[in-house]
């Protein structure tokens, strides 16, 4: 594990350290987000990375705005991305050039989803705040906010739906890490939600999130920015 440098010249949303950047076989690509004080962490995220000796592949560039809180990897060829008030359709657009570019091999489908409006284009709704990869085959879904299309392309890929409780959904309930192995990192304040995937077989690990995650609506999947898929 490696942390990010403290700095001065990023806001406090950059704690979310998982938005402004994404790994891929190539590189990194930098995103653009659509909330214009994070722009600089991409920046950020280039030159630390660069140091570990982690390219940079490409940058999401103007119009396209991008965050990568809405990209979700369904398997290592798939990559879902919910088209919302943070990552618009020329952003999407850009990532799917990029992942198609490659050799056949490398190649990924870019898949885009719509998401609601939700409590409107000040709040930070993301495709990760409906859906959290457990393992290879199982999901934790807010499926009432989750659109159609979205809800029947998981079912027709064969995937294990889990429904959070929806009196834990203010709370974050439906942002959980996996760490592999059936290990899960969430808050603790979810106590049904975290009984639900203790049920269905993954050891579940807590930590207090009232203050970090709840307050700033970003879970411990926004904390994280995962540099290597396995």
């Amino acid at each position: 594990m490696v942390s990010l440098p403290a700095t001065e010249s990023l806001t406090l949303d950059a704690v979310y350290a998982h938005d402004a950047s994404l790994p891929t076989d190539h590189g990194l690509i930098l995103m653009n987000p659509g909330k214009k004080n994070r722009v600089p962490e991409a920046q950020a995220h280039a030159e630390f990375c660069g140091q570990l000796g982690i390219p940079v592949f490409a940058r999401i560039a103007l119009p396209g705005t991008s965050e990568t809180g809405d990209f979700v990897w369904l398997d290592p060829q798939t990559l879902l991305i919910g088209h919302s008030y943070r990552t618009n359709g020329a952003g999407i657009e850009q990532m799917r050039s990029l992942l198609s570019s490659k050799d056949s091999r490398a190649k990924v489908e870019v898949l885009s989803v719509p998401l609601p409006y939700g409590p409107g284009p000040s709040a930070c709704l993301h495709l990760m705040s409906l859906m959290s990869m457990l393992d290879e085959r199982t999901i934790l879904v807010d499926l009432r906010w989750l659109s159609v299309e979205t809800v029947e392309l998981l079912q027709e890929r064969g995937f294990r739906l889990i429904e959070i409780d929806y009196d834990e959904r203010d709370t974050l309930a439906c942002n959980v890490l996996s760490l592999g192995q059936g290990r899960l990192i969430a808050i603790e304040e979810n106590t049904k939600t975290i009984q639900r995937m203790r049920a269905a077989g993954f050891d579940v690990r807590t930590f207090p999130g009232s203050e970090i995650c709840i307050n700033g609506a970003g879970g411990p999947t926004c904390l994280t920015r995962p540099l290597l898929r396995t």
